[in-house]
């Protein structure tokens, strides 16, 4: 392509981000998927099954499949929800917490060594950008 098209910047960015930190997360045996998850379950109230996913982004078959191997790994427990008989409530377990420390710490270390190589205007520039899509697309003004 002659000139990149903003669609493509943002899909290369990504991959590139998700590369980034699967590399970053195979060497605790884990993965970008799993951190994320991790990160979305509340570290001591637990949260419903079904606010993880709103909280990534991820469709419910791909949380299942996200959350099987949370569990299969010793990473989290599922309790019936006592205020809701039908839901389900993840905890972490003490491995999960350990690991959802060292995925919260990538995370930042990430975010420090961008803000510490774009300026502060630049990154809000960014972030208005990226609003403005995402404000587009839900509001379906774009297709």
């Amino acid at each position: 392509m002659r000139e990149k098209t903003i669609d493509y910047i943002l899909r290369a960015t990504w991959q590139a981000v998700s590369r980034m930190y699967n590399e970053e997360a195979s060497k605790f045996d884990g993965s970008m998927a799993i951190g994320f998850a991790l990160l979305s379950i509340d570290k001591e109230e637990g949260t419903p099954s079904t606010a993880i996913s709103s909280r990534m982004g991820m469709e419910a078959t791909s949380l299942t499949r996200t959350l099987k191997t949370l569990e299969e790994k010793g990473l989290i427990i599922r309790k019936k929800n006592p205020d809701d008989g039908r839901g389900v409530l993840i905890y972490l377990t003490d491995l999960g917490k350990q690991m959802r420390e060292q995925s919260k710490t990538t995370v930042l270390k990430f975010n420090e060594v961008v803000k510490q190589n774009i300026s502060e205007e630049k990154l809000n520039h960014f972030i208005e950008v990226a609003d403005v899509i995402n404000d587009l697309i839900t509001e379906k003004k774009i297709f």
